[in-house]
């Protein structure tokens, strides 16, 4: 099932969203998130589309807001293409080739979820870049409860996938990652998620024999195509995600797990660093990024003028006075 959130006559609403575009909505749930911890995984999930389903249907999707699917209560970002991380390696940090550490477990950060924008929201530039980039990836949302999970029992609490875009400002984030911090403001202001939550089971007819989703995905900036690569050329799963990111801790319902940028075009600083050179260019306002993910679906924004950053003074050298 493909399930929605949407904005209709001011109003906020569940829906399972049909082939044609039709919504039916789920009765008494306005929050998808709410609708997720309110049961146990993907059967409770299924059990509420179907009774959705046996009611009339509302609103065709054309005709309303469509709303981020979930709003996250934690968004951990993993870099799971090797394509990736050395083209951008190249292009933010001027190092060639992929850290060593980076084999050793698939690496994560996590990122704002109050950041979280719809599929066809206005994107803001970041207060102070010059430098934006869009990140196309795949994201699987939590639906149970676990802790120190292995990838076999991890299957289990996913309970469906949606569309990312890891907005990135490239400049801050290259200035800030010589703290070693992470990257921080750079990654601070917009994540784009939809059109909808699919449902793990939709996706099973996608994987292949080493448990990895083979799906096209396709990024374009005003209408031309600037990449294109599979889902499946992803280094660790996303059940192995899952352990991962349960080891010593909890991952909760409605805990956001995103794949990481893929290859192949799958943002700009990657291209910059193959080719040398900013081309395409960074993104500006009036330009249109869609990304396309097969068997999930698109989401396509619009970048805007942001705020002009509040000035802030450079740090004080102190004098290290002792009491």
């Amino acid at each position: 099932m493909r399930f929605a959130s949407y904005e209709h006559h001011q109003r906020r609403c569940v829906a399972v969203v049909e082939e044609d575009g039709a919504l039916h909505p789920v009765p008494g749930a306005s929050s998808l998130t709410e609708l997720i911890r309110s049961g146990d995984g993907l059967d409770a999930l299924l059990d509420a589309g179907t009774a959705a389903l046996g009611v009339p249907p509302g609103p065709h999707v054309s005709g309303v807001r469509l709303l981020p699917p979930l709003q996250p209560p934690t968004v951990r970002d993993f870099v799971t293409f090797e394509e990736h991380v050395e083209g951008v390696r190249r292009s933010v940090d001027g190092e060639g080739g992929v850290p060593k550490a980076w084999y050793d477990a698939p690496t994560f950060y996590f990122t704002n979820p109050y950041a979280i924008v719809g599929p066809h929201d206005t994107v803001p530039v970041p207060p102070g870049s010059t430098v934006l980039d869009f990140e196309l990836e795949v994201a699987a949302v939590v639906g149970r409860e676990g802790r120190d999970l292995t990838p076999e029992r991890a299957r289990d609490h996913i309970i469906g996938y949606t569309v990312f875009n890891d907005w990135s400002a490239r400049d801050l984030q290259s200035r800030e990652m010589r703290v070693r911090l992470g990257p921080c403001k750079g990654k601070d202001t917009a994540a784009t998620l939809g059109p909808y939550l699919v449902t793990a089971d939709e996706l099973e007819k996608y994987r292949d024999a080493d448990g990895f989703l083979r799906l096209a995905l396709t990024a374009s900036v005003n209408g031309e195509v600037v990449g294109s690569d599979l889902l499946s050329n992803m280094s660790w799963t996303f059940e192995e995600m899952v352990a991962y990111a349960s080891r010593g801790t909890l991952v909760r319902p409605g805990d956001v797990l995103g794949s990481g940028t893929c290859g192949n075009g799958g943002c700009l600083a990657e291209l910059w660093g193959v080719r040398g050179r900013q081309d395409p260019p960074p993104l500006e306002p009036g330009d249109t990024v869609t990304l396309t993910v097969e068997g999930i679906g698109t989401v396509s924004n619009t970048v805007v003028a942001g705020a002009v950053p509040v000035p802030l003074p450079t740090a004080r050298r102190r004098t290290r006075e002792r009491p």
